[in-house]
Formats: structure tokens, sequence, C-alpha cells
């Protein structure tokens, strides 16, 4: 009995250790900025920045990069997003920050892999148009639409339905947008620096049901 029971200790430590190995792994994964190098092994490469770069980004060897998981297209001067991404299946987070879309392209909808969409620093943005687009994700659950000048949200942003962190800070928002309030699974919402009065008690979320940040 002492010596399944010794077994069984040496068995869950193991499971820990191997499991806190996989943690750190993951937190200290290398981030890619150069995509001549990232080309060169893209099965090592988990984390890709090609922010502020403008490059020529339509290409088959995206399908190379069988583990991304994040992806950062920022201020690249996108229209669209670059033909070959749809087929990042591992795909979690993706930045298409100040590029120079009118609204979400509709490609985004099949990398369904996505939990977190990066949409700050759109001026013109088609909202409404973007979050339908969005809508067809089945895992997104974080959303940031920082800095975006926005006043108020679409009816739309009810069609998010796993979203659980919501980002609207920087923008221009003078009362509470009740819309998040079709937000059955929301968790938290950002919406500092906006002209929003702030509660007397700000811990008490206004009864919402959620965690606001002011």
């Amino acid at each position: 009995m002492k010596t399944l029971v010794g077994y069984v200790l040496v068995l869950v430590f193991g499971l820990q250790l191997s499991w806190g190995q996989q943690l750190d792994t993951l937190q200290t994964k290398k981030t890619y900025t150069n995509w001549e190098q990232a080309v060169k092994d893209p099965e090592k490469v988990y984390r890709l920045n090609l922010s502020n770069q403008s490059l020529q980004l339509d290409s088959p060897l995206w399908s190379k990069f069988k583990n991304l998981e994040y992806l950062n297209l920022s201020n690249d001067h996108l229209k669209t997003l670059p033909k070959g991404i749809t087929n990042l299946k591992k795909l979690k987070v993706l930045e298409i920050s100040g590029n120079d879309f009118t609204k979400v392209p509709e490609e985004i909808s099949k990398i369904e892999s996505l939990e977190e969409v990066y949409l700050n620093e759109f001026k013109n943005i088609n909202l409404p148009k973007s979050i339908e687009a969005l809508a067809k994700l089945p895992k997104l659950t974080m959303l940031h639409l920082e800095n975006n000048n926005l006043e108020r949200l679409p009816s739309e942003i009810a069609l998010l339905k796993n979203l659980a962190q919501l980002y609207l800070n920087q923008n221009r928002f003078k009362e509470f947008p009740k819309e998040v309030r079709g937000l059955k699974h929301l968790e938290q919402l950002d919406i500092k620096n906006n002209a929003v009065p702030i509660p007397m008690n700000p811990q008490e979320n206004m009864n919402f049901g959620f965690r606001i940040n002011f």
C-alpha cells in the first residue's frame, strides 16, 4: 500500500513539474520581428511582430507557420488581410491596429482559433460591419477598440456572444455605453481616459455584474 501511495505522489509531482515547465516555456517564447528570419524555420515561430514595417505580406508561406499563436500587423498600411493568414490554425491573438481598413475584412471569420483581436487607432472604421465579421469567430473573448474616436457603441456589439473583456480606453464616450448590457458573458470593461463620470463607488460596478475600470 505504501509503495502504491509513493508511486502516486511521485506521479503527481512529476505532472506538476511538467505543467510548470510548459507554462514557463509559453511565457518566455521568443517574438520574431523579421519576416526573413521567421520563414527560415516557421514551425518554431509562436510569436511574430511585423508591425510598422509596411511589408508585402501576401505569401503562400503563411501555411508553414503551423504553431503561430500571436501575430502583430499593426500600422502596416493594410487595406485587407494578407492572403494566406487564414491558414493559421492555431492563431489566438491578432493585432491589426492602425491600418487602412474601412471595415474589418470578412476573411477574418476564417481564423476560427482567434481569441483576442486588437482594432485600435481606427478613426473612420465601419464598426457595425466590422462587428458582424467578428461575430463569426466562435472563440473571441477579448476585443480592443481603443483610441478610435468612439462616442457610442453600435447595437451590433451584442452579437459578440462570448465576449468577456472589452477595452474602450481613450475614446470620446461621455456616458456609460449601455449597449454592453447585452454582453451576457462580459467580465471586464476598460473605459479609461474617456469623459464618462466616475461613480462615487466604482467598486460597485454599478450593479452590471462585471468589473469596470474607469
